[in-house]
């Protein structure tokens, strides 16, 4: 992988990371497109770079995050579901990584769902903050973005509705739980196959980290915004119409899963 499609990944990273259309299936379709190979650095890249993310939720939030133990609490309870699961399938979700059929269909399937998810869950303002069980509900709905193409934020956003959350507590919930869930999953994968890394690739990684993150707070401050006023009908419409567009080539004989 070269320094500028590293750059590149990392800003697909940043900007998608927190939008419902899914960061991961955007990184398989331009590695596929662009034939990036699936080497140990290249898989543990596109992981670590999640770290920049969290770093931008840390600093824009910073005030959210100097709470009671109440606050830490129900988050480890949303993320244990992931943390277990993830652990049990690592493998299995590794294969799914390589595969754009997968990521074509989920995000087709997914782009309708969020046509319609504002009629699906309807609008209540509420002043309380998430509970116990809310929290855990929604980190199971967590674990469905570990096929990629779902979308960590768009599963755990819709989960928050369907709890009765807003759309921006949903979307703010959605981005506090990504701290430790992309920690977790940025430090596992660094513990596994750091011995492999060369001396290089530690600056790669340090800058992508740093393009992730600044494109992160962007990203963030965007989409909070944009869904709170407009909804989820243009990320769905955009999710069915890559899905069908990658469908399509793959029906025209293009291959473009990754090796």
């Amino acid at each position: 992988m070269s320094f500028f499609h590293a750059i590149i990944l990392a800003i697909i990273e940043g900007l998608t990371e927190f939008l419902p259309v899914s960061s991961t299936g955007h990184m398989v379709i331009y590695s596929s497109l662009v034939g990036i190979s699936q080497s140990e650095f290249t898989k543990l890249y596109t992981v670590n770079i999640q770290f920049g993310c969290i770093i931008s939720v840390l600093v824009l939030y910073r005030r959210r995050f100097l709470q009671t133990t109440d606050f830490y609490l129900k988050l480890f309870v949303a993320f244990l579901p992931a943390a277990v699961i993830g652990f049990l399938l690592n493998d299995f979700i590794d294969s799914l990584l390589e595969n754009v059929t997968v990521v074509a269909i989920t995000l087709l399937l997914g782009g309708i769902l969020l046509i319609y998810i504002d009629r699906i869950f309807k609008q209540i303002p509420r002043d309380y903050d998430v509970t116990f069980p809310e929290a855990l509900k929604i980190g199971f709905f967590q674990c469905i973005a570990m096929i990629p193409g779902v979308s960590r934020s768009a599963a755990t956003i819709i989960g928050g509705m369907a709890q009765g959350l807003t759309r921006k507590q949903a979307a703010e919930f959605s981005f506090f739980l990504a701290v430790p869930t992309m920690a977790a999953a940025s430090g596992y994968k660094l513990l596994k196959t750091y011995k492999t890394i060369q001396s290089d690739d530690i600056q790669v990684l340090l800058v992508g980290n740093l393009v992730a993150f600044i494109v992160g707070l962007l990203a963030i401050r965007g989409f909070v915004g944009f869904l709170t006023k407009y909804g989820f009908k243009i990320f769905g419409y955009y999710r069915i119409i890559l899905g069908l567009l990658l469908l399509g080539l793959m029906a025209a004989g293009v291959k473009l899963d990754i090796v």
